[in-house]
């Protein structure tokens, strides 16, 4: 069975090379020797996941048990290791560094396997309810006990879900065709298809690639639209009758039904059935075995509610009763990938779209509000008439799209408009994460009331990484208090932002917070006493079709 040093170490080697051929070529060479299951564990966890995309199970194992299993095995206070973690805004990096000082050890060594690690990675899954931290810690401190610096660290990265080593999925798929001489385009198509790494890598290492198809109950990637600016552009684009579908503000959920089972899966992969259990009750009324595509939209008296009040349902902090009273949902369905076990992705979105309608009836499903539409003029009337209903926008669709899972492109393109811009000025700034590890590059942004500032938002997307550089030499000048991972800062830096919507919000003291911001540009020419104001806050609230009541 594959050892787990030699897997860490292989990883350290991908680190440690920034050309993107060599990390294929290391972790390839690597897989070779590897036998089936060892391969699906080790692609598995390369891309920082202890167990497959669609499971219902996670190991929950948040950073401060991570960090109290660090405490008890090295003796250090939170501090110490707060200091370690600041320096390198990774937690397995950390452990990296102080895992040297354990004053524990094990009475009998035993070097870590990949099968012993995902074997633990189960155990730690598996375990919950009442006692079940101190379980997730016994087994996490068994492990690191056992590990070494280099082992401990990629424990903690992949239980983290942060890899940081340049070693994208794209990558890992690309080091799956090298080890096993195969076609990159269809071993990326498995991919896509499959879901996870770990079972391309299994069906790659049999030689069974070509008997990858979809599954029920095993989610596959969603097909990905396109934007597009204007009514103008997609028009000219085609030059052909179109589907025009509304653009539903919910979460993208895909149904899985079987016999008299239904799973529900959100775009990350993630099984979301047990937060909408209305959404599966009712998909057990359809008299056929589906796979649907469709969009869960918090819904009340015919018209479309915030997104915001999706989002007690997903962190399930409520009973069914008290979420299904106080934060209804539809699922709006609108695609179709398998009935009765035949696929149907690579077919004709009209005809999926046909068969979808006669599975949909008579189960209490809503299928997507869908028109035709050629011109501009056309996509343009029925762009207005979906945001005067309170939806997003659209998605035009070609009506010969087969539903290609996992891939953008414009067989579906999306037609949004962004509510306004603010001009904030930043309060704050703490050191960002993934390739933005270590620098100030997430900031706490507010507006004006009377004399004070009150924060609105956070945003992190907008900026390059010259523009990031200049910002941190700012924010440093502006520092009032420095914590290490965060600082606040005078109200002097102004920046614009834009933004989807607004909703009340009882985590800012605005009472507001905008939805999706990102810096649309360094406002060097502003002052902060130009910045905009709450009551403008308020008025572009008001203005809105949809609005979260508190």
């Amino acid at each position: 069975m594959g050892s787990f040093a030699e897997f860490a170490s292989t990883l350290e080697r991908v680190r440690s090379t920034s050309g993107k051929n060599e990390k294929v070529r290391i972790l390839s060479e690597y897989l070779r020797g590897l036998d089936e299951d060892d391969a699906e564990r080790a692609t598995r966890f390369a891309t920082g996941r202890a167990s497959q995309k669609g499971s219902s199970e996670e190991t929950q194992t948040g950073y401060s048990t991570i960090v109290d299993v660090i405490e008890d095995i090295t003796g250090l206070s939170p501090r110490d290791i707060s200091q370690v973690y600041v320096k390198y805004g990774d937690l397995g990096r950390a452990a990296e560094e102080v895992i040297p000082a354990k004053k524990e050890m094990t009475l009998f060594h035993e070097d870590l396997t990949l099968g012993a690690v995902s074997k633990t990675f189960d155990e730690m899954m598996q375990s919950k309810g009442k006692g079940s931290t101190l379980v997730k810690r016994g087994h996490l401190k068994s492990m690191l006990l056992r590990a070494s610096p280099v082992e401990a660290k990629y424990l903690i990265k992949i239980l983290t879900k942060e890899m940081r080593i340049g070693l994208v999925e794209g990558l890992v798929v690309e080091a799956i065709a090298a080890a096993y001489g195969l076609n990159m385009e269809a071993v990326r198509d498995a991919d896509l298809l499959l879901g996870d790494v770990g079972l391309v890598a299994r069906q790659a290492r049999a030689g069974k690639l070509s008997e990858v198809k979809l599954e029920l109950m095993r989610p596959t990637n969603f097909m990905l639209a396109e934007p597009m600016q204007t009514p103008e552009e997609i028009a000219t684009y085609y030059q052909r009758q179109l589907y025009a579908e509304v653009k539903y503000d919910g979460v993208r959920a895909q149904l899985h039904k079987k016999r008299g089972e239904v799973r529900i899966f959100s775009r990350r992969l993630e099984d979301i059935t047990a937060s909408f259990p209305e959404i599966a009750a009712a998909a057990k009324r359809f008299g056929d075995d589906v796979l649907l595509d469709g969009e869960i939209v918090p819904f009340r008296d015919g018209r479309p509610l915030t997104f915001q009040m999706l989002q007690r349902r997903l962190r399930r902090i409520e009973g069914f009763e008290e979420a299904q009273a106080n934060s209804p949902v539809r699922y709006f369905v609108f695609d179709l990938l398998m009935l009765d076990g035949v696929e149907l992705y690579r077919r004709p979105l009209r005809e999926r779209r046909e068969l979808l309608g006669r599975v949909a009836e008579g189960t209490g499903f809503s299928l997507a509000e869908m028109s035709p539409a050629e011109t501009a003029e056309e996509i343009a009337r029925l762009f207005r008439a979906s945001r005067s209903e309170g939806y997003e926008g659209l998605v035009v669709k070609d009506p010969e799209s087969p539903y290609t899972p996992g891939r953008r492109g414009k067989w579906w393109v999306k037609l949004k408009e962004e509510l306004d811009t603010l001009d904030v000025v930043i309060v704050g700034a703490e050191l960002g994460h993934g390739k933005r590890a270590g620098r100030l590059s997430d900031y706490t942004f507010a507006v004006r009331d009377g004399a004070a500032f009150r924060v609105i938002g956070k945003a992190y997307s907008g900026l390059t990484d010259a523009e990031i550089e200049e910002m941190a030499v700012k924010i440093k000048a502006a520092t009032i208090h420095d914590d290490g991972y965060y600082r606040t800062v005078d109200p002097e830096l102004v920046i614009e932002v834009a933004f989807d919507s607004i909703q009340k919000s009882a985590r800012h003291d605005s009472g507001f917070a905008l939805r999706f911001p990102r810096i649309k540009s360094i406002r060097n020419d502003k002052t902060p006493e130009q910045v905009d104001t709450l009551e403008r806050v308020r008025e572009l609230y008001e203005s809105q079709k949809v609005r979260s009541e508190p």
